[in-house]
């Protein structure tokens, strides 16, 4: 596997080759993704800005997630992961946009939503769209954390390298 700042590094340099800038929209990683992204030298030129929205009030406010969503779906959900990035476009100036809500633990689950469960999305202003479920199990709040990272940057640096 590829370390955090390698993968990152990578992104940075498929970004500048192809001419992208990158947001990211993040709940249970509260700011992680960006950090990673902000930890390589040059990223400025690649990183437009990262929406941290840990509670449903920021999702709604600051990147347009419904209300009628949140109460339907709840903020983990495919449908919440997807407005998120949405929004993340939508309010700035990136090109490609990731996003992540899940249940970092150790509490919060439910039979239907447990701990361990993460929604990704990502979209460009191509139209590209992705979606994808993480299925951590109860693992620790740390490595939900980080596997939910990494799967981010993945799925950044796929589109990246299109």
């Amino acid at each position: 596997m590829m370390p955090t700042y390698e993968k990152a590094r990578r992104l940075v340099d498929a970004c500048n080759r192809a001419g992208l800038v990158v947001a990211t929209a993040e709940s249970c990683t509260g700011g992680m993704i960006a950090a990673a992204i902000t930890d390589v030298a040059g990223s400025s030129t690649v990183f437009d800005r990262g929406f941290v929205t840990y509670s449903n009030e920021a999702k709604q406010d600051m990147l347009g997630v419904s209300k009628k969503t949140l109460d339907r779906f709840g903020a983990v959900s495919r449908q919440a992961a997807e407005e998120m990035v949405v929004g993340a476009l939508s309010h700035s100036c990136a090109s490609l946009a990731v996003s992540v809500t899940g249940i970092a633990g150790p509490g919060g689950g439910s039979a239907e939503k447990p701990v361990g469960l993460v929604h990704l999305a990502l979209a460009g202003r191509a139209g590209l769209k992705r979606h994808k479920t993480l299925r951590c199990g109860d693992i620790g709040r740390d490595a939900v954390r980080v596997a939910t990272l990494e799967a981010a940057l993945d799925m950044l640096l796929e589109a990246a390298e299109a």
